[in-house]
């Protein structure tokens, strides 16, 4: 089968690999209907995060399950499942406290799952899917199309969006600004009118993601930066910063506008992927009482949830994909997101 390699600083090619075999009872295989590229992808595609060989990339796919181990009980042969961007069991102590990201027993997808048996990724044809009843979520029946891109974010972006607002508390009548236009702000943007915060301020300098964060309900956006920027935003929300701010970068320039930008007792809910030293001045956050929670959204625990949402079509972050690419064109794929020509790219093996 074909899958997806990095080989170093932009350098994404798609080669022959062995096809994926069920090696544990606990394992399924996926046949892949539809993956796509993350923008924390482009840290090791632009070198930020150095490639030292060749390997698997790729953590968000959904497809249709084709074999399973003798153990696996909750998917079956023919099911759509969707795959979040984490492998967990979903019975360690971390996962019954809902951080399946910090499951004794998991991992992620391209990384070892057991001694000498190298983990699949989601950037190709097939996928070994390790501890398939923990990780994969079946869908009702067999999606329509149309919806297969709303349900891929939830493998990822909508979860992680999500988190970042639930974990600044979100909650009716909430002021939110959200910092980061990218596919996780923009679904962090829809994440925040779904819990139903009373004003959404997006953070934003390009017009064609302006326009997505209004229709995902940003009532107001804000394209200055920096010290201008958390002024913009003060001056909208009385003066006074908001209630939360979602931080959805990964910069040390991201963090300090969320810290900025946020009310005394306010939060920051952070799920950018850390890049470029982003630090907490903790005698400022004393002084202000200002609170920071978040990390690697556990987005297995949000699925159930956000799923019945997009299956009804409550909500609809699949528009967060304005460009569509076969697999065989993946190099371009992660140009285009890395040139900033696409906001997330899908790809159709």
């Amino acid at each position: 089968m074909r899958a997806t390699l990095i080989h170093g600083t932009r350098d994404i090619r798609l080669e022959e690999v062995p096809d994926p075999t069920v090696r544990f009872p606990t394992d399924a295989v996926v046949r892949v209907v539809a993956s796509c590229v993350c923008g924390s992808d482009l840290w090791p595609y632009r070198g930020v995060r150095p490639t030292t060989e060749p390997h698997r990339i790729g953590h968000e796919f959904v497809g249709i399950v084709e074999e399973v181990g003798a153990a696996v009980r909750t998917v079956a042969p023919g099911d759509f499942v969707i795959a979040p961007f984490a492998i967990s069991d979903g019975t360690c102590p971390h996962c019954r406290h809902g951080i399946t990201t910090s499951c004794q027993n998991g991992g992620w997808w391209g990384s070892e799952d057991a001694p000498g048996a190298s983990g699949d990724a989601g950037q190709g044809e097939r996928v070994r899917v390790p501890l398939a009843d923990g990780t994969l979520v079946a869908t009702p029946e067999q999606p329509d199309p149309a919806l297969v891109p709303s349900l891929l974010t939830l493998s990822d972006v909508m979860g992680t969006g999500h988190h970042a607002a639930v974990s600044a508390g979100v909650r009716a009548g909430s002021t939110v600004a959200v910092v980061g236009d990218g596919a996780v702000g923009l679904c962090a943007v829809l994440a925040a009118r779904r819990l139903g915060a009373e004003r959404i301020i997006a953070m934003s300098r390009h017009a064609d993601r302006q326009k997505l964060a209004r229709t995902f309900g940003a009532t107001d956006v804000v394209a200055e930066r920096g010290e201008e920027g958390v002024a913009a935003v003060k001056e909208l929300l009385g003066g006074l910063g908001a209630d939360a701010v979602l931080e959805c970068v990964g910069t040390k320039e991201s963090m300090d506008q969320a810290l900025n930008s946020t009310r005394p007792g306010g939060y920051v809910g952070y799920v950018g992927v850390p890049a470029g030293g982003p630090e907490l001045p903790i005698d400022k956050m004393f002084g202000a009482n200002v609170n920071v929670a978040g990390g690697v959204a556990p987005v297995r625990t949000y699925l159930p949830e956000l799923l019945t949402d997009v299956w009804s079509g409550a909500i609809d972050p699949g528009r967060v994909f304005d460009l569509e690419l076969p697999l065989d064109q993946v190099a371009e794929a992660y140009a285009a997101m890395d040139e900033r020509r696409a906001i997330k790219v899908l790809l159709r093996p």
